[in-house]
């Protein structure tokens, strides 16, 4: 099957918060019912996500006409479970020590607040950071529809992250700016950077890149809470523990569909920027309403306000997180740019020179009519191409170029 890559993209990430407004319901259900402490919540999901993420990446490892079922139906760079490459660990300990973090601080969160639909715009306020970390780490700088896009983004998750109980916490405040988006930031730059880099001179793969992300994470989530219990005095470790053994099913069943709902979201990753990604994830907002006002019907949290203001309030709230996905669709623009090089210039200069042209995102020497092909990925066309162009006639080696605006963009799943 073949779909165009800019409507894969936004499948991807919008399948993913989708998804994620559903485990949060069942979360909720979790603190509500069977594990109210966060800490040995948090280490529960990592024991038992280990054991049901290796049984589902084993199964999508089964081959099936001569490729792997997941290739076929969730990532076509996936072959099969592998172990992880030397390559990968310096980006693999980062996204797992941000993954213990943002699990421990969600269910902190949830605990406090208890109704999803608040829970997941408070945590969105991250596109704000990504923003700015990607400005520093990366070449592309932030537009000014980027940066419009990303605050109309982030003040409606605020409004949104308002309960419809019409309460809000200063503590889970602390815990979102202190805990939750910080580690965000360390998990999507760097699971982003595990889906760009090359295994085996193919792309990386979703499925393999959460296997491994998942056991590092237990990894520094069992040391951080054993750490924490030696030292406060408390008895998480043991709870967790007793929690991932009684509580096995319900844990075995938010981690099996969080694998899918974080497969989906590396994927996109690899096909969009950070903070672009996020901001379209971000319509879990939106999502997660419905699924809040079933589980309230049940008790689970305690029903919700009927105050029109409050109502209001968290209508505006989504329908500034809905204007900006769209004005961050709508700014996109790529290209590619064919080079003829004169002779006698050495090729790793000259694709340096144009690897540090801001908007290129990829650079590849090629065989027969042109010497290099360019990757642009800009979000204003006319002041994108001007800036692009005057750095390509400032490089000495270039004896010719041709500019390729996309139209559609087409990619295998």
């Amino acid at each position: 099957m073949k779909i165009r890559r800019k409507y894969l993209f936004y499948a991807l990430a919008f399948a993913s918060a989708i998804i994620t407004a559903g485990v949060s319901a069942i979360d909720a259900t979790i603190i509500a019912f069977h594990i109210p402490d966060p800490w040995a919540f948090g280490l529960s999901c990592f024991l038992v996500g280990t054991i049901i993420t290796l049984l589902i990446v084993l199964v999508f490892s089964i081959p099936v006409k001569g490729k792997s079922l997941g290739s076929k139906i969730i990532d076509p760079s996936f072959k099969r479970l592998r172990l992880v490459r030397k390559e990968e660990l310096k980006y693999h300990i980062p996204a797992a020590v941000g993954n213990s973090a943002l699990t421990i601080g969600y269910f902190a969160l949830l605990s406090i607040l208890g109704d999803p639909s608040a829970v997941i715009p408070f945590s969105q306020i991250v596109i704000l950071y990504l923003i700015i970390i990607e400005s520093i780490i990366e070449k592309d700088m932030p537009t000014l529809s980027e940066i419009q896009s990303s605050l109309i983004v982030t003040f409606g998750a605020i409004l949104g992250s308002i309960s419809l109980t019409g309460g809000i916490n200063l503590q889970s405040l602390a815990i979102v700016f202190l805990v939750i988006n910080p580690a965000w930031v360390l998990f999507s730059i760097y699971q982003r950077k595990l889906k760009l880099i090359k295994i085996d001179n193919k792309p990386n793969d979703a499925l393999n890149i959460r296997f491994w992300n998942v056991v590092f994470a237990c990894i520094f989530t069992t040391v951080i809470v054993f750490m924490y219990d030696a030292l406060i005095g408390t008895n998480h470790f043991i709870m967790g523990i007793t929690a991932s053994i009684e509580h096995f099913n319900w844990v075995a069943l938010t981690m099996g569909i969080t694998f899918f709902s974080l497969v989906f979201y590396i994927r996109a990753l690899g096909i969009g920027k950070a903070s672009v990604t996020q901001a379209v994830k971000a319509s879990s907002v939106l999502f997660a309403i419905p699924f809040s006002l079933v589980i309230s019907y049940f008790n689970i949290i305690p029903p919700f306000s009927t105050d029109p203001v409050m109502i209001l309030i968290k209508i505006i709230g989504t329908t500034l997180v809905i204007l900006g996905i769209v004005s961050f669709a709508l700014a996109l623009v790529k290209a590619y740019v064919f080079i003829s090089v004169k002779p006698g210039y050495p090729i790793e200069e000259t694709m340096k020179e144009l690897w540090n042209i801001r908007g290129v995102t990829r650079v590849a020497a090629t065989a027969g009519k042109y010497d290099f092909m360019v990757k642009i990925r800009i979000r204003t066309l006319v002041k994108g191409y001007e800036k692009i162009i005057r750095k390509l006639e400032g490089i000495e080696a270039i004896n010719k170029y041709k500019w390729e605006s996309v139209l559609k963009e087409w990619e295998e799943i």
